[in-house]
């Protein structure tokens, strides 16, 4: 049973017994990504070990960029 057929279920059970019927697949996605970012970010608070975030990458980016590695590096004139 595919899960589109599983929600029409779902929702037909829920309309017969005047449930609310169940979030749609993919509706929630989104938010149980962010939850389980969340909660790695706060484990790793609790357990003291360095945050590992957008702050981190940016500042890597930046000094990767004044090293002057990486594509951004102009070719030598001939």
């Amino acid at each position: 049973m595919s899960v589109t057929q599983q929600y029409l279920l779902d929702s037909y059970r829920a309309a017969q017994l005047g449930e609310r019927t169940p979030p749609a697949p993919g509706v929630c996605d989104w938010q149980v990504v962010r939850e389980v970012r969340d909660y790695g970010r706060f484990n790793a608070v609790v357990h003291e070990r360095p945050a590992h975030g957008r702050f981190r990458g940016a500042l890597g980016r930046l000094l990767r960029g004044l090293r002057g590695g990486g594509a951004r590096t102009p070719r030598p004139l001939p």
